[in-house]
């Protein structure tokens, strides 16, 4: 679903909100996820313009037009929904990165490691077509101290970290990257993407937005190979 914001758009995922009785797909089910994805919606509008220390959930009841008190009939609090609202994006980006991880084992040349890493390249690039509200909100606030609501946010960050630096031990194993700090690598891309990433979504002039994942991907390599 996407909400205009000025000229521009965000899009929200469909998530999972608290679940309640009654059969699935039927009227009061239909009308629960239309509730509860007015809340995200109005949420990740207010979290992009404030950040999401600064929204209350008076905030966000107001912004979606419901009392303050349905908020809890959908989500036990804000780092609920938070972590409903990064969901589609976390799963994505995890499956992106797991299959890369099992190519990167049996990858022995460069051509291999392009191909693994060109997924990555296609799911970034399926991300900010498909839900570059959520994606926007992890790369403003994963900096950000891991504390309230903002936590979700910080796990993907790590877990994101985690995955580049094993990566990187492994391409390094076969041979194909420079033996640098395998932390400093692997971060230094991880930094890369992000910025070029927000570069995409503040409509930055960086050329043709459907190209950059493929020249980062052949960039890296290129710097980093042996």
């Amino acid at each position: 679903m996407k909400l205009a914001r000025g000229r521009r758009e965000v899009s929200t995922p469909k998530g999972q909100a608290l679940k309640r009785p009654g059969p699935v797909g039927g009227v009061r089910d239909l009308n629960r996820q239309k509730k509860a994805q007015a809340i995200r919606d109005a949420a990740l509008l207010l979290f992009l313009e404030r950040g999401i220390e600064a929204v209350s959930v008076d905030d966000i009841m107001q912004a979606a037009q419901m009392a303050k008190g349905s908020f809890y009939r959908y989500y036990t609090d804000q780092t609920a929904l938070v972590e409903d609202l990064m969901t589609p994006t976390r799963e994505l980006m995890t499956r992106a990165l797991e299959t890369c991880m099992r190519e990167l084992e049996t990858a022995a040349s460069r051509e291999m490691m392009i191909k693994a890493y060109a997924r990555i390249g296609d799911v970034l690039a399926t991300l900010l077509m498909e839900q570059p509200g959520p994606v926007r909100l992890f790369l403003q606030e994963s900096r950000a101290p891991a504390q309230g609501a903002r936590r979700p946010i910080n796990q993907l960050s790590a877990q994101v970290a985690r995955y580049s630096i094993e990566m990187t031990k492994t391409a390094q194993k076969h041979g194909i990257l420079k033996p640098i700090p395998v932390a400093v690598s692997a971060l230094t891309v991880v930094g890369a993407a992000e910025r070029l990433l927000l570069a995409v979504l503040h409509e930055e002039d960086i050329g043709n937005v459907l190209e950059v994942p493929a020249a980062l991907t052949t960039l890296i390599l290129d710097g980093l190979r042996v």
